[in-house]
């Protein structure tokens, strides 16, 4: 007998009546309809999931006024909203298997004639190829009259090569109503160079995530009923860079603040916060940190005690010959650990800076206090 589905994987998320409207974002999101992919790929915490529940919601409202517009035209108005299959992805979906059945699963929400013969194969003691099962789900999904958004969320816990193959091929041989929506925290493994060329991927990346001091501003005066100045405001969004997940953590030290000590206590709060706050490093350690592999993991420990670090150096700490390796790594991946400025001393060794705002060490956030926190060149710029 099969494992159950997790039906809840399926769920759009809820997106809250308060949350901060984002129309330059929505407008982008709009345009990349006409493409076959839309990629949002951003370190933790910095809104992708809540973007997009928040896009899919504005589709329905939109469409639902231009229906009421022309009921007066017809008794039976067509659907104008793209019809949405939502999956978000975890480690287990790393199973080929597994993640078609949950892929086929998703579609179905849509219209449960998808994909019953790729169902049967994958029940079957003799698995076909994934081309033939993906082609038995192409060829149902192209039958469909409606447009379609289909949404990976959490698209960087997939690590299987397989899985990455398959995504390839579905997406070599998309239909034309079906629109692909992956959210991740890494660039993944596709072809995104010659989709790039060929005008067929729309990317948002962590500098288009970033709240503007007029978001900020809703977010903390109308989402988390804060009375800041707008200085104040200015203040929390340097400090954080626009990190949606700082402002989150910033929010909720105030009203702590507030509650506590009066209303009088947010400026000196406002000035206190930075990134040796609890709620900061606790949300690292979560988010962050426990994500990392567990040799990247070791070396940030070992290295913790430096403010810079360049190869040679690393490698006297951690009396190993990988740090060039491991401080590669630690750059390239979504949630970026350290800037990495290309060190001008012998071999090209890379010379990494690490600062916590407000501290002197270890830098795991996108945010700055007094000091400012070295900008990231993830993803690399392509034009």
């Amino acid at each position: 007998m099969s494992a159950p589905l997790l039906t809840t994987k399926l769920h759009i998320p809820a997106t809250r009546s308060d949350a901060v409207l984002r129309p330059r974002l929505i407008e982008l999101l709009d345009q990349g309809l006409a493409r076959k992919l839309t990629l949002i790929a951003a370190p933790a915490g910095f809104g992708k999931t809540t973007l997009i529940a928040a896009w899919l919601d504005h589709q329905r409202l939109e469409a639902s006024d231009l229906r009421l517009g022309e009921s007066s035209l017809t008794s039976s108005p067509q659907p104008l909203a793209p019809r949405v299959a939502w999956l978000s992805l975890d480690d287990d979906d790393n199973d080929p298997v597994r993640f078609l059945t949950y892929l086929i699963a998703a579609v179905r929400t849509i219209n449960p004639a998808i994909g019953p013969a790729a169902l049967a194969f994958l029940g079957a003691p003799q698995l076909p190829s994934f081309t033939t099962l993906l082609t038995l789900l192409i060829n149902d999904l192209s039958n469909l009259s409606d447009r379609i958004i289909m949404v990976l969320d959490d698209y960087h816990a997939v690590t299987n090569a397989e899985v990455h193959t398959a995504m390839i091929f579905l997406l070599d041989h998309l239909p034309p109503q079906l629109h692909l929506v992956l959210t991740t925290r890494d660039e993944p493994p596709l072809p995104l160079a010659r989709m790039r060329v060929r005008g067929q991927v729309n990317e948002l990346y962590l500098h288009d995530l970033r709240f503007t001091v007029e978001e900020a501003a809703a977010f903390l005066t109308q989402t988390m009923g804060l009375a800041v100045t707008a200085e104040e405001v200015r203040t929390l969004e340097h400090r954080t860079e626009g990190w949606v997940a700082g402002l989150q953590m910033a929010a909720l030290s105030l009203q702590g603040s507030a509650r506590a000590h009066g209303a009088r206590a947010l400026a000196g709060a406002v000035n206190a916060f930075g990134g040796g706050h609890r709620y900061v490093i606790d949300y690292l350690a979560q988010e962050v940190l426990r994500q990392q592999p567990a040799e990247i993991r070791a070396f940030l420990g070992q290295t913790a005690i430096l403010d810079r670090l360049c190869a040679p150096l690393c490698d006297a700490v951690t009396q190993q010959d990988n740090s060039q390796n491991a401080a590669g790594i630690a750059t390239t991946r979504s949630s970026p650990i350290f800037s990495a400025p290309r060190c001008p001393s012998q071999n090209s060794a890379r010379s990494t800076t690490k600062r916590v705002p407000g501290t002197k060490r270890t830098a795991l956030s996108p945010m700055r206090s007094n000091m400012r926190w070295p900008r990231t060149t993830w993803p690399p710029p392509h034009g």
